[in-house]
């Protein structure tokens, strides 16, 4: 490791639509950010092949495209992106005191605020063709993606209450939708329940898994498995959308910042920040509600207004 640790005025964990966000916006200010990509740079929507419900593309726009323009548009500013990922921190308790970060376990990093953009990660059933057709028919995001599926049938898995909402949205727009609960109850609560059961084009399946997703390049059907008889039924669809839940990316910020029961960071407020001063959070990482690009996209604007704040309040000191 490093003997002269880099010293950075704002760091960015994180490269989605909240991240470059904040970093346009804290370029602008002159904080002189420097973006860590992360994992999977660009976020979650270098997986969508089409985003139409971002404002600005009146014809759409594919999700890698976007990202692409959102990093040249935070470059255009000064900002400085980078391959890697943060893997430790230890944060700093004082205002104006520096937050310790390491990257890729051999790169430390001193910062004099710190935005956390390292989103979430859907929640898949891990089955070979359901990876497959990721982005050909099968999506974690009904509100995102559901649109394409106008008037077509559908199958959704998941028994809480994302799913129960997901399921009604859907049958609002799609002929039928199949929806498959792997228990004999949904976890959603009953008033959710309820708008399930009195949709007349959801047909809801308990005790039922995907035993497989049937498609070459596109979704095609589903093979589905009763698991209490073995019995397996096959049915025509053209999307399917996983909703059994996401985990917030924030395994490294265990023990330092606040957090909820699900693992999402609590900011102050309707502000960006943590509990740590100089230390804020934008995105998915902190909205378990919305989960949308443009909603991140605001949080990453936020975040950038608060960390300028901060280090003038720290500054003027």
């Amino acid at each position: 490791m490093s003997n002269q640790p880099e010293h950075i005025k704002t760091l960015i964990i994180g490269s989605g639509p909240a991240g470059y966000t904040a970093a346009i916006y804290a370029a602008r200010a002159d904080l002189k950010p420097v973006v860590y990509t992360g994992m999977e740079p660009g976020g979650q929507l270098t997986t969508t092949t089409e985003v139409d419900n971002f404002p600005g593309y009146p014809e759409g726009v594919d999700g890698p495209t976007m990202m692409v323009q959102l990093q040249q548009q935070a470059e255009r500013f000064g900002t400085e992106v980078r391959i890697g990922m943060a893997t430790a921190v230890n944060f700093s308790k004082e205002i104006g005191g520096l937050h310790h970060v390491t990257i890729d376990n051999n790169k430390e990093l001193l910062a004099e605020t710190v935005i956390i953009s390292t989103g979430a990660t859907a929640k898949y059933l891990g089955l070979p063709s359901e990876q497959r057709l990721r982005g050909g028919g099968v999506s974690a995001c009904a509100v995102c993606d559901g649109f394409f599926y106008k008037g077509q049938e559908v199958a959704i898995v998941g028994g809480g209450d994302t799913a129960a909402e997901e399921a009604t949205y859907l049958a609002n727009i799609c002929k039928k939708v199949t929806m498959l609960v792997r228990k004999d109850h949904m976890r959603a609560s009953k008033a959710m329940q309820h708008r399930v059961t009195s949709t007349p084009n959801i047909d809801l399946r308990y005790n039922t898994e995907i035993d497989e997703v049937l498609g070459d390049q596109v979704v095609e059907g589903l093979r589905m498995v009763n698991n209490q008889t073995g019995e397996k039924e096959e049915i025509a669809i053209t999307g399917l959308f996983i909703a059994i839940g996401h985990k917030p990316n924030t395994d490294i910020f265990k023990g330092q910042l606040d957090m909820d029961d699900a693992g999402y960071l609590i900011t102050e407020g309707k502000s960006t920040k943590t509990n740590l001063p100089g230390v804020f959070a934008s995105g998915d990482v902190q909205d378990k509600e919305y989960r949308q690009a443009v909603t991140a996209a605001g949080t990453g604007c936020m975040a950038a207004l608060d960390a300028e704040r901060y280090l003038a309040s720290v500054e003027s000191v």
